[in-house]
């Protein structure tokens, strides 16, 4: 029987959320710290944090529908390791296509770097009403890089999860000229329920429904999910960025990314980066993510073209502090042929990808990374 000094169970936990050795057979009781999930008196989402699907009803008896409306970006994690090759790429065992889940509705996919040596990454996002996929990789052979297969597999497994019959795809690129993001286009030729942005720019821009090009932007309404398209030519003729507002990335493609960037126009480049920065101060941005990893993880250096073997990568993720550093330094080489090294990037402008320099950037601490055998 309880007493007056004693607190009701219930009444306790509306209290306070601090466990109690006389309610608790953990071993942890004793510490008093929080809940750490669970506790029955209080919501599943504290205020402004996003749903997550650990929600979803065990039981459902319709379609869950997920909220993308809530203030802050969507928790996601990328805190894992690319796999990074080997020497010899024949032998090399690991996965075609690396999967990782950034949070429950955004994956991170990258072509094994053995298959093609600028082990590209693609982007699967969810919506309530549809799925996007943005770039298709740089191989066209389905034996070699499964990515449509791999594609299915992840949408069939979230369709399950929520109740779908089935997910509408769209396939999208960031450029239809870059041949590293858009030979497993082919893949999705004749796959049911599934729309492929058409390659010719004025076809493109019409999809998106971009107005003026390229001061004008674009959207994918994938279900309460709509992402941004901002134009950004520069590197490409039809480069094009998408700016998710419930992750709060913006995925670049070759615009920028940690590795080294060849300028197809240092006019446009100028002023899809302007364009950026405006972008990036009128909406919050968490991360960039590029289309691929070229750069080590001590500052300017990187890995030679073809290389398969690339243990000492950067991370994928750039902070958006980076767009104004870029700018900096494009005006900087704007009208010259020259390359600039970066302590995350290296801008190359009318010179060849394999150009070299004598002459270390001041500025960029000069660390040579450590040898891989």
């Amino acid at each position: 029987m309880f007493t007056r000094s004693q607190p009701v169970w219930g009444h306790f936990l509306a209290q306070s959320p601090t466990r109690s050795t006389g309610f608790s057979g953990s071993s942890q009781a004793a510490t008093g710290r929080a809940y750490p999930n669970g506790n029955p008196a209080l919501g599943y989402n504290p205020p402004g944090v996003r749903n997550t699907d650990s929600a979803v009803p065990l039981h459902r008896s319709k379609p869950v529908m997920h909220d993308y409306a809530c203030d802050g970006p969507a928790a996601g994690s990328l805190s894992f390791r690319w796999t990074y090759g080997s020497n010899v790429a024949a032998k090399n065992r690991d996965p075609r296509v690396q999967v990782v889940q950034y949070n429950e509705d955004t994956f991170v996919l990258r072509q094994n770097v053995c298959v093609h040596w600028e082990a590209p990454f693609t982007y699967l996002l969810f919506g309530n009403k549809g799925a996007l996929l943005i770039d298709t990789g740089a191989t066209a052979n389905a034996g070699h890089y499964p990515l449509r297969e791999t594609v299915d597999a992840i949408i069939a497994r979230w369709a399950k999860a929520r109740g779908r019959s089935k997910v509408p795809l769209t396939v999208a690129l960031t450029s239809a000229e870059d041949i590293a993001q858009n030979q497993g286009l082919v893949q999705f030729a004749d796959r049911p329920d599934t729309t492929i942005v058409p390659k010719p720019l004025a076809l493109m821009q019409k999809t998106y429904g971009i107005a003026n090009w390229p001061s004008g932007t674009g959207r994918i309404d994938l279900g309460d999910r709509v992402i941004t398209v901002v134009p950004t030519p520069g590197t490409h003729k039809d480069g094009v960025s998408f700016y998710d507002p419930y992750c709060d990335l913006l995925f670049t493609g070759d615009l920028l990314f940690p590795g080294k960037i060849n300028i197809g126009n240092d006019t446009d480049f100028v002023a899809s980066l302007e364009r950026l920065k405006a972008f990036a101060a009128a909406n919050s941005v968490k991360w960039l993510l590029g289309g691929h990893i070229e750069m080590m993880f001590v500052p300017g250096k990187y890995y030679a073209r073809f290389t398969t073997y690339k243990p000492y990568e950067r991370v994928l993720e750039m902070t958006p502090d980076l767009i104004d550093d870029a700018l900096q330094h494009a005006r900087e080489i704007k009208g010259k042929d020259m390359m600039l090294i970066r302590p995350d990037f290296a801008l190359f402008n009318g010179v060849s990808p394999d150009q070299r320099t004598s002459v270390w950037p001041e500025g960029v601490p000069n660390i040579n990374p450590p040898r891989p055998f």
